[in-house]
């Protein structure tokens, strides 16, 4: 397979699944096994390229992001509350993922982690899923801040693969009191500085290993998972408002067990 067609299909499943709770790192890493892309730069692409889904949150919620702005500016409650809890939610990455880098770049490249983590994570949101009930905060903004954390604290587990950044941001929503469809919100909101830092730092980390046709790569990926991601972006809201997170739990254990038969029998 040519380098072009790795990009735009390992950036098509970027953009199809960086904000379902399936894990986007989880099936880059499998997918990457199976048509064999597995060297050393490879971890930087399936990095930098999730930056291009996470624009694309920008341009679906650029009327958000602008009131925010322009909010700010006046000291408006609801913006100052919105990016502090955007703010915290950001910071236990930021601390964890440059002391653990390391550890979790290994991590990337050991695909039975990620078919663990995805059943083990499916069953999760399955049990999650029948015993949280309590809705307490309707909007980003109610969110407390001490709960903004504890969301941002619980996003740090994705940094194992397979376990799923949008997966853990919005089950720790849901864990507390947040209404469903802003937790999805959250996690994308979230997702913006999370994902912007973890592509700067990967891409400065790995540059020693990158040349002008990696750079080349991660450009096609990018864009192609900038593109997808505006679709999923608005449809995923209205799919988990009609039937809930069930039917990716059910999709996680499928595709894990899978991945694991696969890789056990290879």
């Amino acid at each position: 397979m040519s380098d072009t067609m790795i990009a735009l299909l390992l950036g098509l499943i970027e953009g199809l699944t960086e904000f379902l709770p399936v894990s986007s790192t989880g099936h880059l890493i499998l997918a990457s096994e199976v048509i064999g892309f597995t060297d050393n730069s490879s971890v930087a692409f399936k990095i930098a390229i999730q930056l291009g889904a996470i624009l694309a949150v920008l341009l679906v919620y650029w009327r958000r992001f602008w009131a925010v702005g322009t909010g700010l500016l006046k000291m408006e409650k609801g913006p100052v509350a919105f990016t502090r809890n955007i703010l915290l939610g950001f910071a236990p990455a930021l601390v964890i993922g440059v002391i653990a880098y390391d550890a979790i770049r290994a991590a990337m490249q050991t695909p039975e982690i990620v078919a663990l983590a995805l059943i083990i994570g499916g069953i999760i949101i399955l049990l999650l899923e029948r015993v949280v009930k309590t809705v307490r905060f309707h909007a980003v903004e109610e969110i407390p801040f001490g709960r903004a954390l504890s969301i941002g604290l619980v996003q740090c587990t994705a940094m194992l693969p397979g376990v799923s950044r949008s997966g853990a941001t919005i089950m720790g929503g849901l864990m507390m009191g947040v209404e469903r469809k802003t937790a999805a919100e959250f996690s994308f909101f979230l997702a913006v500085p999370t994902m912007l830092a973890a592509t700067v730092y990967a891409l400065w980390k790995d540059r020693a290993l990158l040349n002008a046709d990696d750079l080349g790569m991660i450009a096609i990926g990018f864009t192609m998972a900038f593109l997808v991601a505006v679709v999923v972006v608005k449809a995923f809201v209205a799919i988990v408002g009609k039937y809930g997170f069930a039917p990716f739990a059910y999709y996680r254990i499928i595709i894990g067990t899978a991945a694991l038969l696969w890789l056990t029998l290879r």
